[in-house]
């Protein structure tokens, strides 16, 4: 198969059902929700970071709203006409948001890993120490897990362009 023809076979692949489209956006949604939920409810539990709360509010937030307007028929591209001003505003926001949420995810991580491992008891001698357990460790593992998901999709892009190219290799059409 020549790239191009990989490359057409791309672009003219199949759609998921809307149904099936539907439920992803939802379960897309459900940690954003979390992060708002324990953010808003722990909001004066951590004296030793308070921007860990503020933190997961504003990141579910904004993680919120991205998902949120990647539904609009705004944010699709046209596949053969121009664009229209909509439409880049649309991806001019998205590409805003993205940005805001890289660096803020960047501060985050600074604020949650740089008090590893708080005090989780509040009558230690100095209170000043003290984190509620819940909002720290969810905090903790939602951004390992970002670094674990990440790490998950670069090794299974490396090893798909490894198939690739062995298998581009051996395809007759590509002399």
């Amino acid at each position: 198969m020549s790239s191009q023809g990989l490359m057409g076979h791309l672009r003219n692949r199949p759609q998921p059902p809307t149904p099936v489209l539907a439920l992803s956006k939802l379960m897309v949604c459900v940690i954003p929700i979390a992060q708002i939920a324990v953010g808003s409810v722990y909001l004066d539990e951590c004296p030793r970071q308070p921007y860990i709360p503020i933190y997961l509010v504003v990141v579910g937030v904004f993680g919120m709203m991205l998902s949120i307007l990647s539904c609009l028929p705004c944010t699709k591209q046209a596949e053969d006409g121009p664009n229209t001003p909509l439409s880049r505003v649309c991806a001019t926001w998205n590409s805003l948001t993205s940005l805001f949420l890289f660096c803020w995810f960047i501060a985050g991580n600074v604020w949650i890993y740089s008090i590893y491992e708080p005090s989780y008891n509040r009558t230690a001698t100095d209170p000043d120490l003290y984190c509620h357990k819940t909002l720290y460790l969810f905090a903790f593992w939602i951004s390992t897990l970002v670094y674990i998901l990440l790490g998950l999709f670069l090794m299974g892009g490396c090893c798909v362009l490894l198939c690739f190219c062995m298998c581009g290799r051996a395809d007759p059409d590509d002399v």
